[in-house]
């Protein structure tokens, strides 16, 4: 049956990633499968699960070879679990792991499995570059031809142009926008400002930095390919540095590669299990997963791309019937710092609480100190699909370290998406 007599409490056991790279650099040489099967073997080494069958492995990447449909099972057979250990592979852009983290829990919650691992990897310098439909559709009816004739005449059609690489967009198919051009949009919507934008990009690589040097990274990263840490973290950078750089997006814009998340290469898990089960192997609950919604916007009509969070935190608090500044942590993806900066501020303006989301008063505000305390993706990184499992596995250990308390988890996605949770300890 799909729901228990009882429905049990999802346990995180911990995450491990491999660091985070910038893009064409560390990780220029390999792909997908071999940063994902990575990062599965530091979870599987760092708990002893060498041969263990677990219940379900759900992880995915963004952007990927078509070679690589079936990403999530292959690298679990590389990762040394047991290889009855099923994988299932999933996509929902850059909420991919969290979305993976929520759905392994509610097989946990509901009984149906004991474990599992939520995971997801992405790499810019691996992608998958392929050739215009034209020359598909060449091949293709050469392919499809009966005799010898039939199969060369289409090849008499072959132009220069046909051999010219199609890339993967990077736009919105429904508006041709980038991503970072539809921020562009928000930050002047909601009136946010270079300044503010570099402040919070200084804080981001202030707190990366100082996590680093304290070593609470240290059992969260594996190395991998001689790499030993997240090689984006600029713990010399400046406000003077930040404001000399030039606007990335448009001519008279705000967004830099100062303030806004760097092409990056990586990838991470988390091991969830349910309460039993880590208590018959020894393995310490660091937290519980209690709660995750998803929202989505109409960005096409004139919603900001990026604000989908700012409707599916409303709507997980009223489930857990909490305030939004009933956390101890807040956890949100920086995908640029004004996406972040817009969100925040949405949750304090009357008018987008009462007619976007039906609240009788704002939101308010939160306490920034508790914001992305050891670091945020401008400074660490973004490999797409990852992102939502660095979130977990540092905002599980950040509550474990505290002893008790609560933390929000929220990021947004391409498509005008949002994935948010909630952990517990």
């Amino acid at each position: 049956m799909l729901v228990g007599s009882q429905l049990k409490r999802v346990a995180v056991i911990g995450g491990v990633r491999i660091p985070f790279a910038r893009a064409h650099g560390a990780y220029a040489a390999v792909g997908n499968q071999e940063l994902l099967t990575a990062s599965l073997v530091a979870v599987v080494d760092r708990y002893a699960l060498r041969g263990e069958r677990l219940g379900d492995v759900i992880a995915g990447a963004v952007t990927k070879h078509s070679s690589q449909w079936n990403l999530a099972r292959e690298s679990v057979l590389g990762s040394g679990l047991a290889p009855e250990t099923p994988g299932l592979d999933l996509q929902r852009a850059c909420g991919t792991s969290l979305e993976a983290a929520i759905l392994i829990g509610n097989k946990i919650a509901l009984g149906q499995i004991d474990c599992g691992i939520a995971g997801g990897v992405d790499t810019v310098s691996d992608p998958p570059v392929v050739f215009s439909r034209d020359y598909q559709q060449l091949m293709l009816r050469s392919f499809r031809a009966r005799s010898f004739a039939e199969r060369i005449k289409p090849w008499f059609g072959l132009r220069p142009r046909h051999f010219k690489p199609v890339l993967p967009g990077v736009g919105e198919p429904r508006t041709g926008l980038s991503m970072g051009q539809h921020c562009e949009r928000m930050a002047r919507s909601w009136q946010i400002g270079r300044r503010e934008q570099d402040e919070f990009a200084l804080e981001s690589h202030r707190r990366a930095s100082q996590a680093w040097a304290d070593g609470f990274m240290a059992d969260l990263v594996a190395p991998h390919l001689g790499l030993k840490t997240d090689n984006n973290v600029r713990s010399d950078t400046s406000l003077e540095k930040l404001a000399k750089l030039r606007p990335s997006f448009a001519a008279d814009g705000t967004l830099t590669a100062g303030n806004s998340t760097p092409m990056t290469d990586g990838a991470a898990a988390v091991l969830l299990a349910s309460e039993d089960w880590a208590r018959a192997r020894g393995l310490p609950v660091l937290a519980y997963l209690r709660y995750g919604k998803v929202a989505a916007v109409d960005f096409v009509a004139g919603e900001g791309l990026l604000m989908a969070p700012a409707y599916a935190v409303p709507r997980m608090l009223a489930d857990a019937a909490l305030g939004l500044q009933d956390f101890d942590f807040y956890e949100i993806h920086e995908a640029f710092a004004a996406q972040v900066l817009c969100t925040l501020k949405a949750w304090t303006s009357a008018q987008f609480c009462r007619e976007r989301l039906g609240l009788p008063a704002p939101l308010g505000a939160i306490d920034r100190t508790k914001l992305n305390v050891k670091g945020g993706s401008v400074a660490i990184g973004h490999p797409f699909a990852a992102t939502g499992a660095r979130c977990v596995a540092t905002l599980a250990k950040l509550l474990a370290e505290r002893g008790s308390g609560r933390g929000l988890i929220s990021v947004c996605t391409a498509g005008g998406m949002g994935v948010t949770a909630i952990l517990e300890r």
